[in-house]
């Protein structure tokens, strides 16, 4: 956008005038560069993401900003909650009269961070706060009121304030790592249906767990910074180490979540000190990596399965399946979530698949909603059923696996499944097809699993476009046992994996079919 060359978007230089008038009489209140002029005071990831969020508009329309989300993932102490203080000010000024804006944060004091900074801003730009002995902004205890433009800004509390019928044309969800759940984020877009230019805000830094709402606006922000999912509106800055394993001697992963600290050396300094105490005082080292580094301490035995970016390299036109021998591996899960089957066959040392997802017809939108897909795209696509009302029918899921050898001419060798959800599927398939149950345990699963691992990073994995298993990917995260094997894990992973567990259930047969046959060159062995 900012060379000209993007067909649907531009950067409107005309805002880009505004926003820079108004951060010259912005002063900035505190720090080493007090008293001096926001232009020249902000760090430069602050001024790309100033710039992005409100100057990046449809080319068609210049009235309408691109953004819709803009998700910042940084370390502390590099000025999040600030940033997003100034560009509540500049909005406040410019946006339509009678704009609300809010704030969401696990508590009343974090939630009034960015409160507290617009009001030392305020009262250190006399120029900006008032005119001609006349005020603009009015600071009261628990909101600032714009008088040029009457909006309102207000801090609430996640534990104490309804969020509900709230009409937020901007909100900050502040430290959403230590959110409960996504409710706040969920009520504030959903009140602002209708506004034009709507923007949340979503910020935080890491925290000690896997599994929290920040981490599922994370896994889906890199799902559209990878082209897994299509959302024009959805911007990112992440700040997170490519390495987390060599923290104690890498001085890059200090670099990759700070980016302040290339800027200021006595952050630098102070990071360099507190990657000492953390050496030093392993009980610090939690704090130190999951706040200063970006990295889940805590789920250090957690990994990210595969890099997304080795399984879109493995994505092939088209493959015949006519005459080929197939496995297939099943995940049929409760009745009204995802199911999945995968089909596998080899070639030449290729593995060689195919993916389906099953999902209820009548629970489209809430999935829409709820997971941030467009499952009516990828129905179209063929790569999702609808089968059942709020439930999946199994019956269909049954008949799709009894239909494929007369469907794409191929010889189904065996089925593979868990015996949870899917041994009344396996009795009526056995009348047919060998079946087999796969015993859903890391000692079982991690040979398929570095098996498919290994296949993907060679190149020696091949699978036609399909965005779901794609996203299925970016979700799946992986575990160790006490005997350091190997298995993807539904409880660690963000989102929905079934597509990538049918698809190791289906190369576990494979496997297991090679191993029977000798074929040991095709078997990854355990340890």
């Amino acid at each position: 956008m900012a060379l000209d060359e993007h067909p649907d978007y531009v950067i409107d230089q005309q805002k880009v005038k505004i926003v820079k008038a108004l951060l010259d009489v912005l002063i900035m209140p505190k720090g080493l560069k007090s008293g001096e002029p926001m232009s020249k005071a902000l760090m430069g990831y602050q001024w790309f993401f100033i710039t992005a969020v409100l100057c990046a508009v449809h080319r068609n329309d210049r009235t309408r900003r691109r953004y819709e989300t803009a998700t910042l993932e940084i370390a502390r102490k590099n000025f999040k909650t600030y940033t997003i203080g100034v560009v509540f000010i500049i909005l406040m000024l410019t946006e339509p009269r009678y704009s609300k804006f809010f704030s969401v944060a696990p508590d009343a004091s974090l939630s009034g961070e960015v409160m507290l900074a617009i009001k030392d801003t305020l009262n250190a730009s006399v120029a900006i706060k008032e005119h001609n002995g006349k005020a603009r902004f009015n600071v009261w205890q628990r909101r600032i009121d714009c008088l040029l433009t009457e909006s309102t800004y207000q801090p609430l509390a996640y534990s104490n304030s309804r969020m509900d019928g709230r009409l937020p044309t901007a909100f900050l969800a502040d430290e959403v790592g230590a959110l409960p759940s996504s409710y706040a984020i969920d009520a504030m877009r959903s009140g602002q249906t209708g506004i034009k230019n709507k923007l949340g805000c979503i910020i935080s830094t890491k925290y000690p767990t896997a599994d929290n709402p920040f981490e599922a606006e994370i896994a889906y922000s890199k799902s559209v910074l990878d082209g897994i999912t299509e959302d024009d509106t959805n911007f990112a800055l992440l700040y997170e180490p490519d390495n987390v394993a060599d923290w104690q001697t890498d001085d890059s992963i200090l670099r990759h979540a700070n980016p302040v600290a290339q800027e200021l050396d006595y952050v630098w300094q102070d990071l360099v000190k507190a990657r000492g105490r953390a050496l030093a005082m392993p009980n610090t080292r939690e704090n130190f990596l999951t706040k200063h580094c970006n990295i889940i301490y805590s789920g250090s035995g957690t990994e990210t399965y595969v890099d997304i970016n080795d399984v879109l390299a493995c994505r092939t036109q088209a493959i015949d399946w006519s005459n080929r021998v197939v496995w297939l591996g099943v995940d049929l899960s409760m009745t009204n979530d995802n199911c999945s089957v995968s089909m596998v066959s080899e070639d030449d040392g290729k593995i060689l698949s195919a993916t389906w997802f099953f999902i209820p017809e009548g629970r489209i939108d809430e999935k829409n909603a709820m997971e941030r897909i467009d499952y009516r795209n990828y129905i179209e696509q063929g790569w999702v059923f609808a089968c059942g009302n709020k439930t999946v029918d199994y019956g269909f899921i049954e008949d799709f696996v009894f239909s494929l050898p007369s469907k794409l001419g191929v010889q189904i060798q065996a089925i593979g499944y868990d015996r949870f959800n899917a041994l009344s599927s396996a009795q009526k398939w056995d009348k047919r097809f060998t079946t087999v149950q796969i015993r859903q345990h890391s000692d079982t699963l991690h040979p398929p699993t570095k098996l498919l691992s290994e296949k993907i990073d060679e190149q020696d994995f091949l699978y036609e476009k399909n965005q779901l298993l794609e996203l299925n990917f970016t979700n799946a995260k992986c575990t160790y046992d006490t005997n350091m094997n190997r298995y993807v894990t539904k409880k660690k992973s963000q989102g929905k994996i079934d597509g990538v567990v049918s698809l190791i259930n289906a190369v576990a047969l494979l496997q297991l079919d090679r191993f029977m046959n000798d074929q040991l060159d095709f078997v990854v062995q355990t340890g």
